[in-house]
C-alpha cells in the first residue's frame, strides 16, 4: 500500500488552491511560537507545485517565520515565570533550554542559526532566548548584548533563510523531475524517516 505517495498527492493537490500562499504564512508564523507542523512540511510541496514561485514562497516563508519567532522571543522574555515554563515542562521542552543556553555559551547570539539546521523545534529557540534576555535584564533595545531583539531578528533572518531558499532553490533547479523523483520514491523515503524516528526514540528511552 502506498500510503506515502497518496499523502504526497494530497499534499501536491492542496499546495495548489488558491489559498495554499497564506495557510502557508499562517502556519510560518505560527510554527514559531506554539504550532507543530514544520515550515518545511509546506514549503517543500508548493515548490514543487510551484517552482517558477520558489524564492517567492521561500520569502514569504521566512518573513513570518521570523515575525512568529520575535512573538515567541515575547512571550519568553515576559511570560516565562509561571506559565511557559510549565508548558515547557508539561511538553518536555523544558530538556532543550539547558542545550540552548549551552549554545549561547559556544557561539553566541549565532546559536539561533545553528539551531535553524536541527530537529529542536524554533519555537523553542525563539522563547529560551526571550528567557535568557529577561533573566540577564537585557533591555530589546540594549545592543551591548548580543540577547538583544535586533540581533536575535537578523541572525533568524539568516537561519530561517539559509534553510528555505536552499529548499527552495534545489527544488527550483530540479523542477518537475525532481518532483517526478521524489514521488517514485517517495514511500521508500517515507518509511525509512519512520524507521529513524523510531530508532531514535528506542535509543532515547533506553540510552
Amino acid at each position: 500500500m502506498k500510503i506515502f505517495q497518496r499523502m504526497y498527492d494530497y499534499c501536491i493537490e492542496l499546495s495548489r488552491h488558491p489559498k495554499a500562499m497564506f495557510f502557508m504564512s499562517a502556519n510560518s508564523f505560527i510554527e514559531s511560537i506554539f504550532w507543530p507542523l514544520p515550515v518545511d512540511a509546506m514549503i517543500i510541496p508548493m515548490c514543487l507545485a510551484r517552482p517558477k514561485q520558489a524564492l517567492r514562497i521561500a520569502s514569504y516563508a521566512v518573513f513570518f517565520s521570523v515575525l512568529g519567532a520575535i512573538v515567541g522571543y515575547l512571550l519568553g522574555y515576559y511570560a516565562w515565570n509561571g506559565f511557559i515554563e510549565d508548558i515547557f515542562e508539561r511538553l518536555n521542552f523544558i530538556r532543550y533550554t539547558d542545550v540552548i543556553q549551552q549554545w549561547f555559551s559556544d557561539f553566541g547570539i549565532l546559536f539561533v542559526a545553528v539551531g535553524a539546521f536541527t530537529p529542536i523545534p524554533y519555537k523553542v529557540i525563539a522563547i529560551t532566548t526571550g528567557m535568557m534576555a529577561s533573566s540577564g535584564a537585557v533591555g530589546f533595545w540594549d545592543f551591548t548584548s548580543q540577547l538583544s531583539l535586533l540581533p536575535f531578528i537578523l541572525v533568524s533572518v539568516v537561519g530561517r533563510g539559509a534553510r528555505f531558499y536552499l529548499e527552495a532553490i534545489v527544488i527550483k533547479i530540479g523542477g518537475n523531475s525532481m518532483a517526478e523523483k521524489i514521488r517514485k520514491y517517495i514511500d521508500i523515503i517515507g518509511w525509512m524517516m519512520v524507521g529513524a524516528v523510531v530508532s531514535a526514540l528506542v535509543i532515547y528511552r533506553f540510552a
